[in-house]
C-alpha cells in the first residue's frame, strides 16, 4: 500500500489513543453502526486534507465503514499525530500522506499523493485540496461530484471561488453547522488554544495582558478561556458589532497598535493576513509571546519579524527566540501555525464527535444528493445539525421538552392573539 508516514513501529501507540478519543465520540460511533449496514459511500473515492490525528482517525474508520475508498493527507505540517498516521496506514489500510514537522515541498507532494485515486469528493480544512485542484489538477475536477469544508478559512476561500465562477463542483460548509462552529469553534479553539500555549511555554496566564485578535467564534472561545485563567484579556477587531460584543461581554477592546505595547501574550485567530506585523514587533516589549490559532500561519508577518531580529533560536520545543535589533525579545509559538495543535493535541474528542458527524453525514448527502446540486457553496441542511444535536443530547442522557399540540397550533396561527 503506497502511504507516507513517519514510523510504521508507532501504529500500536495510535490505536489505543484512537480508542481512547473514541469512547468521547457516541454521534460518530452511532454513525458508523448505521454506515456498516447501509454503506451509503460504497465504492465512492475520497481525498481528505484534514488535521491527522486521534478524532480524525474516528472519522476515517467511520467513512471506510460506509464503503468509501479513503486517502488521507495532512492539512498542516505541524498538526499530523505521527502515531495516529501509522495506525491508520498499519492497521486499517488507508493510505495516508502525512509526517509532522513536514516542509512546504513535502506538504504540497502529500496532498497530490492524496489525489492519485481520482476522488470523486474531497474533504478538505482550509481548501487546500480544493485550491491544487483547481491550479494544478484541473484534469481530476471531472471526476468531482462534490465535497465538504472543515473550518471558517475554508469557507471564505471557498466562497470567494463560487463568487468569481471558478468553483468546478459544489461544497457543503460543515463549518457553517451549529453544531459545528458553536461548539468545535468556540469550546475547542478556546481551551485547545490555551492548553497549547502553556504546554510550549509553562507560563501563567492570570494577571497577564492577553490580547486576541478577531472575535469570531473562535476568539470568543479563546476569550472566555484564557479570561477563565484569570488573564486580562484585550480584543482587537476590525468589524465594529464583533467589537461592540467583545466590550460587552466584559473585555478591553482596542486597535493592535494601541494594544501592541502592552500585551504579553497575542493570539491570531481572524484568517487573514499579517494581522501582526512589523509596526506590531517593533513596539512590543521584551518577552511577548506571540502565536496563531486561525489556521494558516500567515496571521503572523514572519518575514517582517526575521528581518527585524539579529538573530533566532529555538529555546524550548515550539518556541523560537527573535532578538530584535532593538535589543528586545519576541518569542514565536509553533513557528506561527496552529499551536492548539502544534504544541498540543487540537480540539477534544467530545466536541469533535460533532464536527465529525456532520463531515459523515454531508458526505452521505452529497453521494446520495449531487446530481441535484450546483457548483456553490451549500450550508449543512438543517435536519442533519438538528439529528447531530439529538443524538449528542441523547448520549448525555439528557432529554428535553417537546410543543403541546395546544403549543404548536399557537405558534402557527395568527387567529388566537395574545
Amino acid at each position: 500500500m503506497n502511504f507516507d508516514i513517519k514510523d510504521k513501529k508507532l501504529a500500536d501507540k495510535g490505536r489505543l489513543r484512537v480508542e481512547w478519543a473514541a469512547q468521547s465520540m457516541p454521534v460518530l460511533r452511532s454513525i458508523e453502526k448505521r454506515f456498516i449496514a447501509e454503506k451509503p459511500l460504497a465504492g465512492l473515492r475520497m481525498a481528505a486534507c484534514l488535521h491527522v490525528t486521534t478524532e480524525t482517525a474516528v472519522l476515517a474508520q467511520t467513512l471506510k465503514s460506509g464503503g468509501a475508498d479513503l486517502r488521507i493527507c495532512a492539512s498542516n505540517p505541524l498538526s499530523t499525530q505521527d502515531d495516529v498516521a501509522a495506525f491508520l496506514a498499519v492497521c486499517e489500510g488507508i493510505p495516508v500522506f502525512a509526517v509532522k514537522g513536514e516542509d512546504r515541498d513535502t506538504y504540497y507532494r502529500h496532498i497530490h499523493s492524496a489525489l492519485e485515486h481520482a476522488p470523486q469528493v474531497t474533504m478538505d480544512d482550509g481548501a487546500d485540496l480544493v485550491s491544487v485542484l483547481h491550479s494544478e489538477r484541473r484534469e481530476l475536477l471531472g471526476n468531482l461530484v462534490g465535497g465538504t469544508e472543515e473550518t471558517t478559512t475554508g469557507v471564505i476561500r471557498l466562497r470567494s471561488m463560487a463568487e468569481k465562477g471558478v468553483l468546478q463542483y459544489p461544497i457543503v460548509a460543515v463549518n457553517d453547522a451549529d453544531t459545528k462552529h458553536l461548539f468545535d469553534n468556540r469550546y475547542g479553539t478556546g481551551q485547545s488554544t490555551v492548553d497549547g500555549i502553556i504546554r510550549a511555554t509553562n507560563r501563567i496566564l492570570a494577571g497577564a495582558n492577553f490580547v486576541v485578535s478577531g472575535y469570531g467564534w473562535c476568539g470568543r472561545g479563546v476569550a472566555m478561556r484564557a479570561s477563565g485563567m484569570g488573564a486580562k484579556v484585550i480584543v482587537t477587531e476590525i468589524n465594529p458589532l464583533r467589537a461592540l460584543e467583545a466590550v460587552m461581554d466584559g473585555y478591553q477592546v482596542m486597535s493592535m497598535e494601541k494594544a501592541a505595547p502592552i500585551g504579553d501574550f497575542f493570539c491570531t485567530l481572524t484568517g487573514d493576513i499579517h494581522v501582526l506585523r512589523k509596526e506590531h514587533f517593533e513596539m512590543m516589549k521584551d518577552g511577548s509571546i506571540v502565536c496563531n490559532s486561525g489556521h494558516f500561519n500567515v496571521e503572523i508577518d514572519l518575514e517582517a519579524l526575521r528581518e527585524l531580529s539579529s538573530s533566532v533560536r529555538t529555546i524550548r520545543d515550539f518556541v523560537e527566540e527573535y532578538a530584535l535589533n532593538n535589543g528586545r525579545r519576541v518569542y514565536l509559538l509553533g513557528e506561527g501555525r496552529l499551536i492548539n495543535l502544534a504544541a498540543a493535541e487540537g480540539h477534544p474528542s467530545s466536541v469533535m464527535d460533532m464536527s465529525f458527524a456532520n463531515q459523515a453525514l454531508s458526505s452521505e448527502y452529497i453521494a446520495k444528493n449531487h446530481a441535484s446540486l450546483k457548483k456553490q457553496v451549500y450550508r449543512v441542511p438543517m435536519e442533519i445539525d438538528r439529528e447531530i444535536a439529538r443524538l449528542k443530547l441523547e448520549s448525555m442522557g439528557i432529554r428535553i421538552d417537546s410543543l403541546t399540540p395546544e403549543q404548536d397550533t399557537y405558534l402557527n396561527s395568527w387567529e388566537m392573539g395574545t
